[in-house]
C-alpha cells in the first residue's frame, strides 16, 4: 500500500482491531497507532513516497529453562507485546538498505554474502547472515529499503537481537517467498546468523520464541527438528501480571561470561563422552560428582546440576499451567530463579562484583513480594532484566518500588503476544 494511503488507514476500525490482536493491551493501542504513523513518516523522509508493507517481530520473555537450550534442553518462553517494526518496500537492486531509529544507515550488498570479521557484533552482520542462511536453504532473497523502530529494550534480556534477526527473516519471507518460510526455520537461520556472523554463541530459544509467538514449550533434543508445543494460558485469569524490570546493567564486555556457561556445561558432558548435557543421564552425573569435580572443577559441576534440575522444572511448570495449578507454577518459577543465582551463577560477573544491578533487583523484589508474587533473573543474566509474576492488586506497588530503584519507566507490565514474526496487514 502507498505510504500516504497507509497513514490514513491506521485509524480505521479494521487496522485498530489488528493492532488490538497484536498488542493485546487496550491501553497501548493509541501509542502504537502514533508509533506506526511516525515510522511511515520517517520512511518517507528517507526513501520518498513508496508502496510499502509493515512487518513486526516481538521480543521474548523466558519463563522457564534458564540456559538449557544450548545443551539441547527444554524451555518455556513467551513472545511479549514489545516489538520491532519495519516499514519496507521491495526494490530491484540486489541491496538491502536499512535504517534503525537512532542508528546510521546499513547497506548490505547481496551479491557478497561471505561472513566478514569486521561485521562481527553488528546489525550488518546479522542481516548478511540471515540473507546467506535463507539463500543456502533454497529460498529467494532480494533487495529492500526499510526503516525500523524497536520497543524491545536493547541489552536488557528481551532478545532485541533475536527480534531484529526474525524481523529481517520475516521481511525476506514476505517480500520474496509469499510468507512460506516457517517460523521455526527463520529461528534456526537467525541462530546461525548470530552464532557465525555476529559472533555470539547463543542457543535457539530466543529466536524461536520471537519467531513462533505465544507461550511455547520447546524441546531441543534434536535442534534441527525442535518439538514446539503451544501452552494455552491466560495469566489475567489468575489475576497476575508479567513484570519485566530493566536493572540498567550493561551487557557490554560480558560475552566471555555468557560463553563460559555452555563451555563449562559441555566439559561435564564430555566427561561422559557426550557433546551436550542433554545426552548425559542425571543419575550418572550425581553418582560421579566427586570425579567430575576433580576433572572439570566445581563451577561446571554446579552449572550442570542447575541444568538437570531446570529440565525437571520446565516440565513441572508446563504441567502446572495445563492443570490450572497456578501456585505450583509460581513455586517452580521461584525455584528456577534461586537455582540460577546459587548454581548457574549468572547474576553478576565475578570480575566486577561492585556492579550487581540484577542482584539488587532480585533482593528488593524478594523483600516486598512475599505473598504477592515471585521473581527470577530473566534471560542470559549478568546484567539486564529481572522477571516477576505479580498479583494484579500489587502491581502498582511493585512497579513504584522498582522504578524508585532504577528510574521511572524501568518496570514494564507486559502481555503475552499471540504472534511471532508477522506481516502486520495480514491475518
Amino acid at each position: 500500500m502507498n505510504t500516504k494511503k497507509l497513514t490514513g488507514e491506521l485509524k480505521t476500525q479494521e487496522f485498530q482491531r489488528r493492532l488490538q490482536e497484536i498488542y493485546v493491551d487496550t491501553g497501548v493501542i493509541a501509542y502504537q497507532t502514533e508509533r506506526y504513523e511516525r515510522a511511515i513518516k520517517k520512511f518517507e523522509e528517507l526513501y520518498g513516497e513508496q508502496e510499502v508493507e509493515i512487518y513486526s517481530a516481538p521480543g521474548r520473555s523466558e519463563v522457564g529453562g534458564n540456559h538449557t537450550d544450548h545443551q539441547h534442553g527444554e524451555v518455556l518462553a513467551a513472545s511479549i507485546n514489545l516489538d520491532a517494526i519495519a516499514v519496507v518496500n521491495r526494490t530491484d537492486e540486489n541491496i538491502i538498505k536499512l535504517l534503525s531509529d537512532g542508528y546510521p544507515m546499513i547497506t548490505v550488498d547481496l551479491s557478497d554474502l561471505e561472513m566478514r570479521k569486521s561485521e562481527e557484533g553488528t546489525s550488518a552482520g546479522l542481516i548478511r547472515g540471515m540473507a546467506y542462511g535463507l539463500q543456502k536453504n533454497g529460498h529467494k532473497i532480494g533487495g529492500f529499503q526499510a526503516f525500523v523502530t524497536s520497543d524491545v529494550l536493547n541489552g536488557a534480556g528481551m532478545s532485541s537481537s533475536a527480534a531484529f534477526e526474525v524481523l529481517v527473516g520475516t521481511i525476506l519471507s514476505g517480500l520474496y517467498n509469499n510468507m512460506d518460510i516457517s517460523p521455526v526455520e527463520i529461528a534456526q537461520v537467525a541462530q546461525y546468523s548470530e552464532n557465525v556472523y555476529f559472533g555470539k554463541p547463543c542457543g535457539l530459544m530466543d529466536q524461536m520464541a520471537c519467531s513462533v509467538g505465544g507461550l511455547i514449550h520447546i524441546d531441543f533434543a534434536d535442534p534441527g527438528n525442535p518439538v514446539v508445543e503451544k501452552v494455552d494460558v491466560d495469566f489475567s485469569a489468575y489475576h497476575h501480571s508479567l513484570c519485566i524490570t530493566d536493572t540498567k546493567g550493561s551487557h557490554a564486555d560480558l560475552t566471555d561470561e555468557y560463553a563460559a556457561i555452555p563451555q563449562e556445561m559441555k566439559k561435564v558432558a564430555e566427561f561422559f563422552g557426550k557433546e551436550f548435557l542433554r545426552e548425559a543421564k542425571p543419575e550418572e552425573f550425581y553418582k560421579n560428582i566427586a570425579e567430575i569435580r576433580e576433572k572439570c572443577g566445581d563451577r561446571p559441576v554446579l552449572r550442570a546440576l542447575h541444568f538437570f534440575e531446570e529440565e525437571k522444572r520446565v516440565e513441572l511448570e508446563v504441567a502446572a499451567l495445563q492443570a490450572g495449578n497456578f501456585q505450583e507454577f509460581l513455586k517452580n518459577v521461584k525455584a528456577s530463579g534461586d537455582s540460577s543465582f546459587k548454581y548457574l551463577q549468572n547474576i553478576y560477573a565475578n570480575k566486577d562484583v561492585q556492579n550487581q544491578s540484577v542482584s539488587v533487583g532480585l533482593a528488593v523484589s524478594d523483600s516486598i513480594l512475599s505473598g504477592h508474587g515471585v521473581n527470577r533473573v530473566h534471560g542470559g543474566g549478568f546484567a539486564g532484566t529481572i522477571q516477576a509474576f505479580v498479583a494484579d492488586d500489587f502491581v502498582e506497588t511493585y512497579r513504584e518500588m522498582l522504578d524508585s530503584v532504577y528510574g521511572e519507566g524501568s518496570c514494564h507490565v507486559l502481555k503475552v503476544r499471540p504472534f511471532g514474526g508477522i506481516k502486520v496487514g495480514e491475518r
